[in-house]
């Protein structure tokens, strides 16, 4: 799943992703973390999923995609876009 929330005042946006708590360990990388793995981990939520934030201006073009155990890459479903380059979201 993932959320995006903008505030009115703000010129930033706020990307939550999230999981089945299932599929721990798995970081989110991207072009906000100069795809660094495990720069941002997913952390287990009492409602049984797992998730982590980002914030980015507001009309930013995010790359992203998940790493999980193994060096297994997935990606998001609920992306705006899915490429070869992994998913897209329109902050």
């Amino acid at each position: 799943m993932l959320k995006k929330s903008r505030s009115a005042a703000s010129a930033t946006c706020t990307l939550t992703f999230a999981l089945p708590a299932s599929t721990l360990p798995v970081s989110v990388v991207g072009t906000f973390n100069d795809w660094t793995p495990g720069a941002h981990p997913l952390r287990r939520r009492s409602n049984g999923t797992a998730s982590t934030s980002v914030t980015v201006p507001v009309g930013t073009t995010v790359r992203f995609r998940y790493l999980g155990d193994n060096g297994l890459w997935f990606d998001d479903a609920d992306a705006d876009e899915i490429t070869a380059d992994g998913g897209v979201v329109l902050a």
